[in-house]
């Protein structure tokens, strides 16, 4: 991953909010973007990842906030900040009858590739999606992870500043998913990407940071560090040969808690600053539980939904943290 310590910042949102009617579906959310990094924008279905995106790409106007690319209003000069930024929807805009190098040809003259330089940014953007024998196909022929190169081409064929793409492997199987978060990871060596997901292991795998977003609000900003950090939280999973009943485990290690997760096995849950793992040993020897395995349990990423939205209730205010949910209904996507 890169260093982007005082590094051009490419793309800054600020106060982004979005209103269809009376549901706020987006809410006063902010977004730096420096060149080299990868920015992942996770959030469960409805959080507001997609409008979000459609905004800061200027194919939605806020209701409220600023979008700048490189310094040039999106709002204000569209057309010049536009083409500082290479797109891929969830749907890939694909025409399926025409053959990926006409297609390409198509997509370079729409972002305005200067003629004599058309056919060489072709070959490159094949190149680094992995495209160079595929020029001739017709894309409906092509599998589905081709088909996401091909859109992914199209979004950096004008050697954008600023790419974002929104969903880039879903339906994808496990060799294309591979495949194609490692040319994201090449990808942020010399742009920058906002990458759009409901996976958090996806963004684990392949962002510098990370924003998670919940009923249109950010629920919590940080390095992925902090990501992993927060995941591990302050819990332990405790395999036993010979269990005690869950009460008596939680009342040997309280104040932490214990919750069965498996016939032998437990998630302790402590507070900041208590660490139960000797208690939870000695308990063993003294008791006989046969303990087998301790080792710092991970959060599903259900778990870290439902832990940033409780949060947000006892603290509404956080902003660099996890903070939660917000009391307005359902975001759209």
């Amino acid at each position: 991953m890169s260093n982007t310590a005082g590094q051009e910042i490419t793309l800054a949102a600020s106060g982004l909010s979005r209103r269809y009617g009376t549901n706020l579906a987006v809410d006063d959310i902010s977004l730096d973007l420096r060149r080299g990094e990868i920015v992942g924008l996770l959030g469960p279905n409805g959080a507001g990842k997609t409008t979000t995106m459609k905004m800061i790409t200027g194919n939605l106007a806020p209701s409220a906030g600023s979008v700048s690319i490189c310094g040039v209003d999106l709002i204000e000069k569209p057309t010049a900040a536009k083409t500082r930024i290479g797109y891929l929807p969830e749907v890939p805009p694909l025409y399926k009858d025409l053959r990926v190098d006409e297609y390409l040809r198509l997509a370079g003259r729409l972002h305005k590739v200067a003629k004599p330089e058309l056919g060489r940014a072709v070959d490159r953007a094949k190149l680094r999606s992995g495209l160079s024998d595929m020029g001739r196909k017709l894309i409906g022929s092509l599998s589905k992870g081709y088909q996401q190169r091909v859109g992914i081409a199209q979004a950096i064929i004008h050697d954008p500043d600023v790419i974002i793409l929104d969903e880039p492997t879903v339906g994808l199987d496990p060799n294309q998913i591979r495949e194609i978060r490692a040319l994201i990871r090449e990808l942020g060596n010399e742009h920058s990407v906002i990458l759009s997901t409901h996976i958090l292991p996806e963004v684990e795998a392949i962002c510098d940071r990370v924003q998670i977003l919940h009923r249109g609000k950010v629920v919590f900003a940080d390095a992925i560090s902090g990501l992993r950090q927060f995941r591990g939280g302050h819990s332990l999973q405790v395999s036993l040969r010979r269990p005690p009943p869950q009460e008596e485990l939680s009342t040997a290690v309280a104040p932490a808690r214990a919750e069965k997760v498996g016939d032998c096995v437990f998630r302790v849950m402590s507070q900041p600053g208590h660490d139960p793992t000797d208690q939870l040993v000695r308990a063993s020897v003294e008791r006989d539980w046969g303990l087998y395995q301790l080792s710092p349990a991970q959060a599903s990423v259900e778990e870290v939904f439902v832990q940033l939205t409780r949060q947000d209730t006892a603290n509404p205010d956080t902003a660099q943290a996890p903070a939660g949910a917000s009391p307005d209904p359902e975001a759209t996507t």
